[in-house]
């Protein structure tokens, strides 16, 4: 099944080989050289997170950015689409952080306004999200950068193909009857690249092995004032 097929059919895709050894590196330095004594960044002794990632970290952007990830954007999603949500997750070895099934069904925006078919909102770290209308999620994908090996003893996520296609989908309403799991393995300088209402879990580490990903949303859609994206990228390059 090629990469195309696989996301409209099952709603994910993994991209091995887009970064390759030297590009790691160097995007692991640039975030290990950034000052995280920021409000956005989130660090316990299971999580560092850096949340609005491109705000906080700009010199990042044309070291992800590269020709290799616009060919793989180009190909599967066409043009068109900016980010709107980037996030940083570092997974570390021994981390006993876990995330169980769900779908991304919200999106973040500067401020909050009734909208009819917007709800409902909640706030997370003086950041505002809202539930959109289905279409705008079911046109949105996610690209998550790997930079470390990942499997199931380090926290890859675990996914309901085809899930995406049936709305909103309620964890608690999984038929596990009919319902199967798989594993999304992916290479260091791999991509895992999925549809938001795709349902994915994540497991504890057991293996002592950190897992870091650059998360990145897109979208093509212009929201309607006075709702504006909190964090607006055009795709670099």
């Amino acid at each position: 099944m090629d990469h195309r097929t696989a996301i409209a059919e099952k709603g994910f895709t993994v991209v091995n080989d887009v970064f390759n050894t030297a590009a790691v590196e160097a995007l692991i330095t640039c975030i290990e050289n950034t000052d995280t004594a920021k409000a956005t960044f989130r660090r316990t002794k299971d999580l560092f997170a850096i949340r609005q990632f491109f705000k906080e970290v700009p010199v990042s952007l044309p070291l992800v950015f590269i020709p290799a990830l616009h060919q793989v954007i180009d190909t599967l999603f066409g043009h068109g689409y900016h980010v709107v949500k980037s996030i940083y997750f570092d997974k570390p070895a021994g981390s006993n952080w876990f995330v169980s099934y769900h779908q991304d069904l919200t999106i973040s925006v500067k401020e909050k306004a009734v909208m009819e078919g917007y709800g409902p909102w909640t706030v997370k770290q003086d950041q505002y999200a809202v539930q959109p209308p289905l279409q705008i999620l079911e046109d949105n994908f996610t690209i998550r950068i790997h930079l470390d090996d990942t499997d199931e003893n380090n926290g890859a996520l675990r996914v309901i193909p085809g899930s995406h296609r049936k709305g909103i989908y309620r964890p608690e309403a999984i038929d596990w009857q009919n319902e199967v799991e798989e594993t999304c393995t992916v290479q260091k300088g791999g991509l895992m690249i999925m549809r938001p209402l795709l349902l994915h879990a994540s497991s504890r580490t057991n293996n002592q092995q950190p897992r870091r990903v650059i998360h990145i949303e897109c979208s093509r859609t212009e929201l309607p004032l006075p709702l504006r994206w909190s964090e607006k990228v055009n795709l670099p390059g």
